[in-house]
């Protein structure tokens, strides 16, 4: 029992230090012009937000997960856009920034966790750990592609008028 408490004490310090130290990250290293950038790209294998949405089928799970947003009651809700207008949306999709990055780094600890658990349990906390947040990531992803493809209809739309 000592051990499981140790264990829940230790992922709750890098939860609430790793997700509220991002929501302080200044926004210049979410811009498309910073080298963190590399990270949120959309890849090939992604193609356009079809993998997410046919093979993954992201749109009909994401809205039953929480937003950590509404969790910590600090930070950018994402559950659904305030607004659709361009700058709105370009905070929105600074913010799925945020929030991947926020869940690549939960699972950076992971192996720590075999310092003092037994093999076994170091194991069942990486699953711990990829369990609770590649499904964020995601989210996070395919959020990010449409709204790109929405902001760049949205722009277009703008220069012609």
């Amino acid at each position: 029992m000592r051990l499981f408490l140790l264990d829940f004490s230790v992922w709750l310090f890098f939860h609430l230090t790793i997700s509220l130290g991002l929501i302080k990250l200044p926004d210049r290293f979410f811009a498309s012009d910073h080298p963190l950038n590399e990270l949120f790209k959309e890849r090939t294998f992604e193609k356009k937000g079809r993998f997410w949405k046919d093979k993954v089928k992201v749109h009909k799970w994401k809205d039953k997960l929480p937003d950590g947003a509404s969790l910590f009651h600090a930070g950018y809700k994402k559950k659904e856009l305030q607004n659709n207008d361009v700058d709105t949306i370009m905070i929105f999709i600074k913010e799925t920034k945020r929030a991947e990055l926020t869940h690549w780094l939960l699972m950076v600890p992971a192996p720590f966790f075999f310092l003092w658990n037994p093999v076994w349990a170091g194991w069942v906390l990486i699953t711990y750990a990829l369990l609770v947040n590649i499904p964020f990531i995601m989210i996070q992803r395919y959020n990010r592609i449409r709204l790109n493809r929405i902001k760049k209809r949205k722009q277009t739309y703008t220069d012609k008028k």
